[in-house]
């Protein structure tokens, strides 16, 4: 490299006494009462430039630079002095004596320090590119970086292809909204942008290409928060002649493989497997946090008799449930949750739903009712309050949490009380979280979900997964009982990826079309090259995705997926970098056959 020899942050005691090229930003510069210090930074860190004034036309530059100045700099690697070692450095040890200092291009002032850690989200979408070149973006997206190199090594020596599929594409009714991209050439009609390769990667299965994959964009437009974006990158993988236990094994190890190559973490081996209902029935989600120690007991059945209307009510109307959260130690005296907590907590649950949340101290558990604190135990039975302390193993000093309601808020809310806790001073204090990495497959999802404002079933992840065996009678029978072979991997509450086996058989696809109220002819026009795709011997097969933002994000602590991507949208689907979506001049839409429509009128 004719500009520099080395990188800055890989200047090191090896090269003592060699002259050295070092290229790259002022990331701070100290004038030091004759001497002038500048730390140099580049992709892998920080050395220290030493500029003297006996070499007149070095200091003389160095009086002018300014953070963020591109520089070149030629000088000769010594040892600090004694005292002036900084052990955080790689190049701590060292400092480079500067005999050439040349300006590549000078720096406006920053709006912004690069070690400040105080930026707004705003401020760093804004300016974007000084926010990447922060050590802490540096660092994500070389990550990021080594996590698809991982994933293309473990793919490849298995005999997986990457094979690119269609960016426009037809728009297909399920799922999220289409991304919509009007066509000159076909006027009136339009492409869509992938939310998946989902119908491409099964017709590659049927093109006998049984190893696939494929790390490419997707697109969804739908409401966006710190883990979605309206396009996002996924790891996506098919496979043929493989059973649901050899498809989780394979990925389940390719995971593991990541994890231990990339930062050097050895995650659990086998990952534990948990069944939908389960994971709901206990922590109301399918993507449930391992890490926090709290469950749900159902007390469902205790509370259909009590003068507790909440309660009953909840208990005895169709989908209602009623669940008892036990915080060990919550309302122990002195180390339990303060009363403003626990208002606090009645607040956020409502949030998901909830109309309030009901609790019990447990003082003394040998006193039965006379031992219980709560506005609500003078309307409970007590038999009822007996078995809420039997099945929830209640001690002295614990607290009760209770939801009741439909069962899709109770989940929600409880569900999302139950991490907030385990999160939480007090959660980690009572021993409630354990700070670790805990995989966990989720399986055996149901079909179909209901949806009572359309009146009718709806796929749960997408029309093509396939039932478990011997259920595909019951699509047109009982859709509700159906099992999908479906299956999550969840880590630390965030679903990784999801996948299934798919349907290869023409009339198994057809049935669950009528199931979905998708009629033939409308199956047809949407989707009748994957059902004629399907009668040419369509082989068994099925496969994952991985969301690549999801998983960098995770490993990197960060709490936001735009802390892993490069240039990010925010919350509204904006650019602030480049100011997109923005207005187009009126020839671009005569072109594609487009007028815009006026807003309607406010009415008052």
């Amino acid at each position: 490299m004719s500009m520099r020899t080395h990188y800055c942050g890989l200047t090191t005691e090896a090269l003592l006494g060699q002259t050295v090229n070092l290229c790259g930003w002022v990331h701070r510069r100290r004038d030091h009462g004759g001497v002038i210090f500048i730390d140099l930074r580049d992709r892998e860190g920080l050395v220290q430039i030493v500029c003297n004034p006996e070499q007149a036309e070095v200091f003389k530059v160095a009086e002018v630079v300014r953070n963020e100045f591109c520089l070149r700099v030629t000088g000769v690697v010594k040892h600090r002095l004694e005292g002036t070692v900084n052990n955080n450095l790689k190049s701590g040890k060292i400092e480079v004596v500067c005999s050439n200092l040349e300006v590549l291009n000078a720096s406006v002032t920053p709006p912004f320090q690069l070690d400040d850690d105080n930026l707004s989200e705003t401020t760093r979408l804004t300016h974007r590119v000084l926010d990447l070149r922060r050590p802490q973006m540096q660092n994500n997206l070389r990550l990021r970086y080594k996590v698809t190199m991982e994933v293309r090594k473990y793919l490849d020596e298995l005999g997986f292809i990457d094979i690119e599929t269609p960016m426009l594409t037809k728009s297909t009714p399920e799922g999220a909204r289409d991304y919509l991209v009007p066509s000159r050439v076909n006027a009136g009609n339009f492409f869509a942008l992938p939310q998946s390769p989902q119908l491409f990667k099964q017709l590659l299965m049927v093109a006998n290409f049984d190893r696939y994959y494929q790390i490419t964009k997707c697109f969804r437009d739908e409401d966006l928060r710190a883990d979605r974006q309206p396009e996002f990158t996924q790891i996506d993988c098919e496979t043929s002649f493989l059973s649901e236990q050899e498809i989780r094994d394979l990925f389940e190890n390719m995971i593991r493989i990541v994890f231990k190559n990339t930062l050097d973490i050895d995650l659990p081996n086998p990952f534990p497997v948990m069944d939908f209902a389960t994971a709901m029935g206990l922590y109301g989600s399918d993507k449930p946090d391992m890490r926090v120690k709290l469950a749900f007991t159902d007390l469902t059945h205790v509370m259909k008799d009590v003068d507790f209307k909440v309660f009953s009510g909840a208990a005895n109307m169709e989908n209602g449930r009623v669940v008892g959260l036990l915080v060990p130690g919550g309302a122990k005296e002195g180390s339990g949750m303060p009363r403003s907590e626990i208002d606090a907590y009645t607040q956020f649950v409502a949030i998901y739903g909830a109309k309030g949340l009901a609790y019990i101290k447990v003082n003394e558990k040998a006193k039965g009712r006379d031992g219980l604190q709560s506005p609500i135990v003078k309307n409970l039975h007590d038999a009822a309050l007996a078995q809420i302390v039997e099945l929830t193993n209640a001690q002295d000093g614990d607290l009760i949490f209770f939801g009741a309601d439909k069962a899709k808020v109770v989940n929600d809310a409880i569900g999302a009380l139950r991490v907030k806790i385990g999160h939480s001073e007090f959660g980690k204090k009572a021993g409630l979280f354990d700070d670790s990495w805990k995989p966990l497959w989720v399986v055996d999802f149901p079909m179909f979900d209901y949806d009572e404002e359309s009146d009718r079933w709806t796929a749960t992840h997408h029309p093509f997964t396939a039932p478990k065996d011997g259920h595909e009678d019951m699509l047109e029978t009982n859709p509700g009982a159906c099992i999908a072979k479906a299956y999550d991997m969840v880590l630390n509450g965030w679903e990784l990826g999801g996948g299934s086996i798919r349907i290869h058989r023409e009339e198994v696809q057809s049935k669950v079309f009528r199931a979905l109220k998708i009629d033939a002819e409308e199956a047809q026009l949407k989707f009748g090259f994957l059902l004629d795709a399907l009668q040419y011997g369509a082989p068994p097969h099925g496969g994952l995705a991985f969301g690549l933002d999801r998983i960098v994000t995770m490993m990197t602590g960060s709490d936001s997926i735009r802390d892993v991507i490069a240039f990010p949208k925010t919350q509204r689907a904006q650019c602030l970098l480049t100011q997109a979506p923005s207005e187009v001049d009126e020839k671009q839409l005569r072109e594609l056959h487009i007028r815009l429509r006026s807003a309607e009128p406010k009415v008052v």
